[in-house]
């Protein structure tokens, strides 16, 4: 099979073109790469940048719930015992003897209870390092907190105690998290009792929380951009990869359930 003059030289100029234009496309594409590359490194680096910067929030809101907790237990807790001491102290009478060992043993048992709430601050003054050496026992406290107030009857299932595993940031963003919902049912829910259920399965974390309260339109507060907070607690869920869930209808409480990759 023999070509004309006119069909080798359209051969020669589309086999010259492919030649030239092959390292042209492969050079396009080089570039696109490395562009989506670069772009996808720099996301990345943006990505971490909001996580550490949601984290150093978190750190210091947690920071903040616990310098609330230790002035108010300062002020409702030990200023009161203290008080009581002094009072009971000036009202010895060293003219009766009958009276004064009672009144001595009275007021040490008060100082003794003071040293006690004393020694707890001090522990929950490092609470937001407990999470670095187990999630189990920051919950816990948190919950003791609530307790302590005697408002609520508790149900707490807390396997996390018992376990060896930990993520750190997880861990504080988790509490924080518990915070926030624990702030909710005391300053809106009206609840008289709660059920909290932490434990892991299928290497995820759940934390279930259920009350009693009066409960409140979802879509409604959603709408408000600062409603409960719950904004703040969709995206710190997200932020961790995790899922969360909230069921409630005015006047049939509420429960909410987080599932989180963990450790």
């Amino acid at each position: 099979m023999q070509f004309s003059s006119t069909e080798i030289i359209v051969l020669v100029v589309i086999g010259t073109a492919i030649f030239l234009l092959a390292p042209l496309f492969l050079l396009i594409n080089f570039k696109e790469y490395n562009r989506r590359k670069q772009e996808a490194i720099e996301e990345q680096k943006d990505l971490q940048i909001k996580f550490e910067s949601e984290l150093l929030k978190t750190q210091i809101e947690v920071q903040e719930q616990t310098m609330q907790t230790i002035a108010s237990d300062l002020h409702d807790n030990i200023g009161q015992l203290l008080s009581l001491t002094a009072l009971t102290l000036n009202s010895i009478n060293l003219n009766e003897p009958q009276r004064l060992e009672k009144k001595v043993t009275e007021s040490l048992n008060l100082v003794n209870s003071s040293i006690k709430e004393l020694r707890g601050l001090a522990k929950l003054m490092h609470g937001e390092f407990i999470v670095q050496t187990g999630l189990g026992k920051a919950i816990k406290q948190e919950l003791d907190r609530l307790k302590k107030l005697g408002n609520y009857k508790l149900k707490v299932k807390n396997e996390l105690i018992n376990i060896d595993i930990s993520s750190p940031n997880k861990d504080l963003i988790i509490l924080r998290l518990l915070q926030e919902i624990i702030n909710n049912i005391i300053k809106h829910s009206q609840a008289t009792y709660i059920e909290f259920n932490v434990y892991t399965l299928d290497e995820k974390l759940h934390l279930n929380i259920k009350d009693n309260g009066i409960g409140f339109d979802i879509e409604n507060i959603q709408m408000k951009k600062s409603g409960m907070g719950l904004n703040s607690m969709f995206k710190r869920v997200a932020l961790i990869n995790g899922e969360i869930v909230i069921n409630s209808t005015p006047l049939t409480g509420t429960s909410i359930s987080i599932e989180i990759p963990y450790p």
